[in-house]
């Protein structure tokens, strides 16, 4: 399961809004790379690819495979608000370490 909390819903809704997409998710992936090893992907879909896991929480949806399932399960997708870090945040269980931006992680 990953969680998706009321700010992140918010602004995933909002940026759709902004770049004309009425129907699909924010898709949120892992790659290879980064300070820590892995970092987060994110981009835009309207519709699922054939075994994703689709994730709903506050009128907002999520897209991610199942390899990057794999390094997410259990995850709290938020958005900060504060002025000096505003963006999403993953509080992701499965990270062993995390790189000072939080873009970045070790499993």
């Amino acid at each position: 399961m990953i969680h998706i909390t009321e700010s992140a819903a918010g602004k995933i809704k909002s940026l759709m809004e902004k770049q004309g997409i009425h129907d699909g998710a924010l898709r949120v992936g892992v790659k290879g790379g980064g300070c820590s090893g892995l970092s987060y992907t994110f981009g835009w879909d309207t519709a699922p690819r054939l075994g994703d896991e689709v994730f709903e929480g506050h009128g907002a949806k999520l897209f991610i495979d199942k390899k990057s399932y794999l390094f997410l399960r259990g995850t709290t997708l938020d958005y900060d608000t504060a002025l000096l870090a505003r963006g999403f945040v993953f509080h992701n269980p499965n990270a062993k370490q995390t790189c000072g931006c939080g873009s970045s992680f070790g499993a």
